[in-house]
Parts: C-alpha cells; structure tokens; sequence
C-alpha cells in the first residue's frame, strides 16, 4: 500500500489549506497516509550564512525524512499577494539545499484554496512550475473556490456536491496513479 504525505504550506493555526487537506485524507480508499502540520515547525528563514553556521534546522531534517519515506504527496498551498507565502517557500528553500533533488520520484496532487472565487490559483501555478524543479511529478492540480462558501467548517466537509464530485474524482484518480 502506497503511503502520502500530506500537508498545507501555510503557517497559519487557522489555515484553511489545512482543513481542506486533512478532509482529503479522510475521503483516500486505498492509499495510507501521514498528515503533517508545517505550522508546528520552528523554522528561520533560509540564508547562506545560517546554513554555513548552524546547519540545517531538525524540522527540515524531519518533514525531508517524511517526504523520502513517502511515495506521494497531497500538498495545499496558500496565497499571498497571488504567490505561495513566503513560510511555504522557505520550507521549500531550505529542503532544496539539503537535497536539491528532494523530490525525486514523488507524484504530488497539488491544490490551493482561497476564500476568494479563484481559489489560490495563482499560487498553484507557480508551484505548480517551482516543484517540478526538484524532481517532483504533478499528477493533478484543483483550486478550491470560495472556501467558507463551499466547505462547512463545522461539519468538515465540503457542502458543494459538484465541486465535491471533481475533486474527489483527481482525488480517486491520484491514488491510482501511484499504485
């Protein structure tokens, strides 16, 4: 049984790219899965000089140890100003430097979510570009609408059937992919 590791590049206690993901696992039929929480790192942001100094910090090491001990990942990311937030592209530039390849051989579904009609799809693109870079695999892509219009947070479920339908239909056809 393939295992995936999933998360939300946000480092937000309240991140929707959060709730949206750990919903996703619930919906996998045939996939095992680990649900990390990149906000719990404690991480500084990447620079040379911090690298030459302390080295690489024990939070990179660990989620580097999840991602290699997974055969796929079910990453949500957020948007700030039409771009992944800056948290999420330190997590991404401190790994890159641990391992330039990092995700070789990894098949990503990526997705983004947004209270807004475009769903973060800014963000997803430019990840979407950026992850392929270290050996990455997209699979699929799905931005996720109107988040407090389309998914209960109170109930943790999505509340529009037809969106529902589409995303865990690439949901479904991930899981496929990585048998």
């Amino acid at each position: 049984m393939s295992t995936i590791l999933a998360f939300a590049g946000s480092n937000s206690s309240t991140s929707i790219n959060h709730q949206l993901v750990t919903y996703l696992t619930t919906q996998l039929q045939e996939t095992s899965f680990e649900l990390f929480k990149l906000s719990d790192m404690d991480l500084i942001v990447y620079s040379e000089d911090e690298q030459r100094d302390n080295g690489f910090p024990s939070s990179i090491n660990q989620i580097y140890k999840h991602i290699q001990a997974s055969e796929g990942l079910l990453i949500s990311v957020n948007e700030h100003n039409g771009n992944p937030s800056a948290f999420f592209k330190n997590v991404i530039d401190w790994l890159s430097r641990l391992d330039r390849k990092f995700l070789e051989g990894k098949k990503i579904f990526l997705l983004s979510t947004s209270n807004g009609a475009r769903g973060g799809i800014g963000s997803l693109e430019v990840t979407k570009n950026m992850l392929p870079r270290f050996g990455a695999e997209i699979v699929d892509t799905y931005s996720f609408p109107s988040f407090k219009e389309n998914f209960s947070i109170e109930e943790t479920k999505i509340i529009n059937d037809k969106i529902k339908n589409e995303i865990l239909e690439k949901l479904h056809q991930f899981e496929i992919a990585l048998k």
